[in-house]
């Protein structure tokens, strides 16, 4: 298998909205339960209908919101975008992914204008070491699942221990079939791993799965690999929160948040 998910069928309404059916393959099969997909691919193919609707060279998507109404079932599915809200400086733009009238994620996307800030440019979060001095890792593979399977882990073991810690990845997956992946779907359609790569808790005593993906982006990512530099926090009332500065080769280039579900596995 060399890509995530195949295209059956596109089409375009006298609005501009965008139609789009696919065919979810193995790859993309999830780490909770066998007969659904991965957040990370679901995610990343979400990432690939919203970069290819109206782009525009004077701006950019500066975040994206996913939330997740339930199961992402392993099963054909379509998405739809559309523009919720126009604009000469900013727009908002949103992808759906359906299972007939059953919404599985909502995505939506704010496209902002670009400009020169060289001058004033400033980062806090610090660097990370880069994936060349780190050791191929497979403790990921607790996970299980066609996604997890499909990738490829380093990391310090130094700087990772649970809730915290930093890892690269990459895969050398196409994420539609017989489609050229951007530097931004690739690495938008990792960055929900976040959220297993530091378990605070055992995930056979426990299941934490998380109901949204918010990522803020500070420039366009570039590469192959994902360098995620990782918290996962739990409250004491069932809910948590995974965050993470994600890196490429060139340095940071975002945030993102997930919001938790804190559960015993027994239950």
């Amino acid at each position: 298998m060399t890509a995530y998910y195949r295209l059956r069928k596109r089409s375009k309404n006298g609005n501009g909205d965008v139609s789009a059916a696919y065919e979810p393959l193995t790859a993309s099969q999830g780490a909770w339960n066998p007969h659904e997909q991965h957040m990370a691919p679901a995610t990343g193919i979400l990432c690939a209908e919203l970069e290819a609707y109206s782009p525009r060279p004077d701006l950019r998507i500066g975040r994206i919101n996913l939330d997740i109404w339930g199961l992402i079932s392993l099963e054909p599915f379509t998405i739809e975008t559309r523009l919720l809200r126009g604009g000469r400086t900013i727009e908002l733009i949103e992808a759906r992914m359906l299972v007939g009238d059953r919404t599985l994620i909502s995505a939506r996307a704010w496209r902002m204008q670009t400009c020169d800030t060289s001058q004033i440019q400033g980062i806090e979060d610090s660097a990370i070491a880069h994936y060349d001095s780190m050791q191929p890792w497979d403790g990921m593979k607790q996970w299980g699942g066609g996604f997890i399977n499909s990738m490829q882990f380093k990391t310090n073991p130094q700087q990772r221990r649970a809730g915290n810690g930093v890892v690269w990845m990459t895969n050398s997956m196409d994420m539609v079939e017989g489609q050229r992946t951007s530097s931004f779907v690739k690495l938008m359609g990792m960055a929900d791993t976040s959220n297993g790569i530091v378990p605070r808790a055992n995930p056979r005593e426990w299941i934490f799965p998380n109901l949204d993906l918010n990522i803020s982006l500070l420039r366009m990512p570039q590469g192959q690999w994902l360098g995620l530099d990782t918290r996962q926090q739990y409250g004491s009332d069932g809910i948590g929160l995974t965050s993470s500065v994600l890196h490429d080769e060139q340095g940071v280039f975002a945030h993102s948040l997930q919001t938790l579900t804190l559960r015993s596995a027994q239950r």
